[in-house]
């Protein structure tokens, strides 16, 4: 972990969404020098699925040694961010950084994202960070260590990066492009950055998103409030950068980044080259353990193709292989192709217990060698499997290639991956589709 140095002592934070996960870490490393923070988040009452309020957020920060201030804040909301600034700026005197950490995410296409859900990303993402930046920027520039910190990543061009979800990497680039602008426009008065995570973070959001199982593949958020400890203890000249939280933390000495991980395992080594001493130098720097590989988060340069083969070569080998002979049907006769062979094998897993737990009816286009249609029940009776179209409207709808298909189901390709990589495509109930990967974790389970 990167050591607290006390340059944030007596400094104050505006930092939105802090209430929980990313937001909350970092208030928790600034507390620790004795600084000011202000929790400007929604949640006031107990939320049934999510931890954590703006007041137990508040009690955790003073344990830690700093002072805070609770204020409900929906930043999409005028009234309530200005009320939020005055009230920071009399409890504390005034404000030196703010952190924009609140965001929203859906990651669904064109047709499949509502409006409703597009005002919300664009409200919160883009309107709230520059609404929120420009009525703490006054402050800010009568402060001597004005800092503003976007958790936002760098602006990737890729169509990779848009096509499977475009509102959303709109929303989040209009944050990377508030620090583009806003960094430039205040150059030498304010520091204004980015920073985004090199791999997923275990988050309520991620846990929503990735399922179960998830959590192996995630860091904790302390590497990235590790990092925000980093970039905001520099000088006001220090601007303009989109920052990447491991390629910071390496900068400043952190050589072992296992202790990160959520699930720790044996650690790798891997001897680095000389660089300046204040890095790692000629240290081993400890990679994630061969056995839990590290889930790479969106939007950075290497595509999600040749990252799964890093995984792989990781030690990420699937929990089943596909028999080397052909499988046999319940009539002895041999299967007519993979993706009947696929379906042999969901056939004998699902049961009345899985479609109790899941109450979902999944429909498979598949495209490429074996295309075709197929459907898999888990909602009436003791489930059904099979090819052509499903007895009523599906919940889910995915689109992929066959082979990808089958590799999915037998383990050698993560369903998280392929959607990232663009080689799955989902349509309609998300919650519904995650179900499905815990049915692929029950064929890993029974070694088919």
């Amino acid at each position: 972990m990167l050591q607290n140095t006390g340059k944030l002592a007596g400094c104050t934070l505006f930092i939105t969404g802090a209430s929980r996960g990313i937001g909350k870490a970092i208030a928790l490393k600034a507390a620790k020098d004795g600084a000011n923070i202000v929790i400007a988040a929604k949640t006031a009452e107990p939320h049934p699925k999510l931890p954590g309020t703006i007041y137990t957020a508040a009690q955790e920060v003073e344990a830690a040694g700093g002072k805070a201030l609770a204020c409900v804040v929906d930043i999409r909301d005028e009234k309530q961010v200005g009320e939020a600034v005055q009230k920071a700026v009399d409890r504390f005197g005034g404000i030196d950084i703010l952190v924009n950490n609140a965001s929203a995410i859906s990651l669904t296409g064109t047709l499949e994202t509502p409006i409703k859900k597009v005002d919300l990303m664009l409200g919160i993402n883009l309107r709230g960070t520059y609404m929120t930046s420009k009525m703490v920027i006054p402050h800010l520039l009568k402060s001597r260590r004005p800092h503003i910190l976007n958790l936002s990543p760098p602006l990737n061009l890729n169509p990779t990066w848009f096509k499977n979800h475009t509102a959303y990497t709109m929303a989040k680039y209009g944050m990377s492009m508030c620090v583009l602008g806003m960094a430039e426009e205040f150059r030498g008065q304010i520091a204004i950055n980015a920073l985004w995570p090199k791999t997923a973070i275990q988050t309520a959001a991620m846990d929503m998103l990735g399922g179960e199982g998830i959590a192996k593949q995630c860091r904790t958020a302390d590497i990235i409030a590790d990092a925000a400890y980093a970039i905001l203890s520099q000088p006001k000249d220090y601007t303009g950068h989109f920052l990447v939280d491991e390629d910071i933390l390496k900068e400043h000495g952190v050589c072992d980044f296992d202790q990160y991980a959520v699930q720790p395992g044996d650690l790798m080594q891997t001897q680095q080259p000389s660089v300046p001493s204040q890095s790692c130098g000629s240290m081993m720097v400890f990679d994630w353990s061969p056995g839990h590989p590290l889930l790479p988060d969106f939007f950075l340069d290497e595509a999600p193709e040749t990252l799964v083969k890093q995984m792989e070569q990781h030690g990420a080998t699937p929990a089943f292989k596909p028999s080397t002979k052909p499988h046999q049907t319940s009539d002895g006769s041999s299967s007519r192709g993979p993706i009947e062979s696929t379906f042999d094998l969901i056939r004998e897993v699902i049961n009345g217990d899985v479609v109790k737990s899941t109450q979902g009816i999944y429909q498979f286009d598949l495209s490429g060698e074996h295309a075709g249609v197929w459907f898999l029940d888990l909602k009436s009776g003791s489930g059904s499997a099979g090819q052509g179209q499903p007895p009523v409207k599906a919940d889910v709808v995915m689109a992929m290639d066959s082979a990808d298909f089958s590799k999915m189901f037998l383990g050698q390709l993560k369903p998280t991956m392929a959607f990232m990589s663009g080689k799955l495509r989902i349509k309609g109930d998300m919650t519904l589709a995650i179900k499905l990967e815990k049915l692929m974790s029950h064929m890993s389970k029974a070694k088919l």
